[in-house]
């Protein structure tokens, strides 16, 4: 059994870098573009849709090694679709920041793609906010932020 110390290293071995997130975003999310920007800052953008319904947002996610991936919705304010309520799992209304997961928990690390976890966690919060908007009840559960 791996020591918490040894699982750090083992994550620290094995994190993927920007250069590689940058280019599994592009094979996996054409739609989008990005780049890496300065300060050693992956900026990715693309159009999520949560459902074949859903309206069309415009996303951001930025990410930087050693801290944790931001999503922000760009064009579409969806605070004035909430109407003046207040958004379950934003960080920041202004900013409209995404709740996505709980950092205490490890629930995303350095050795995951962002493809495979940010980018299908973004739709999800999405499709739960669609359906927030008509029930005004958060069925996307976790933790929300203070």
């Amino acid at each position: 059994m791996l020591t918490s110390k040894q699982h750090r290293q083992l994550r620290q071995y094995n994190r993927i870098g920007l250069t590689q997130q940058l280019q599994n975003l592009r094979q996996s999310v054409p739609s989008g573009q990005g780049q890496i920007e300065r300060h050693a800052t992956l900026v990715w953008e693309y159009p999520a849709r949560p459902s074949p319904m859903g309206r069309v947002y415009q996303i951001r996610i930025t990410y930087k090694l050693g801290k944790l991936p931001q999503s922000y919705v760009l064009d579409t304010s969806i605070g004035e679709l909430a109407g003046g309520r207040k958004i379950p799992h934003l960080y920041s209304q202004n900013e409209q920041k995404l709740c996505l997961f709980y950092p205490r928990h490890g629930e995303w690390n350095e050795t995951m793609w962002l493809s495979v976890s940010i980018v299908p966690w973004v739709s999800t919060w999405l499709f739960y906010f669609e359906e927030w908007l008509v029930s005004d009840d958060w069925k996307g559960g976790g933790i929300h932020p203070g």
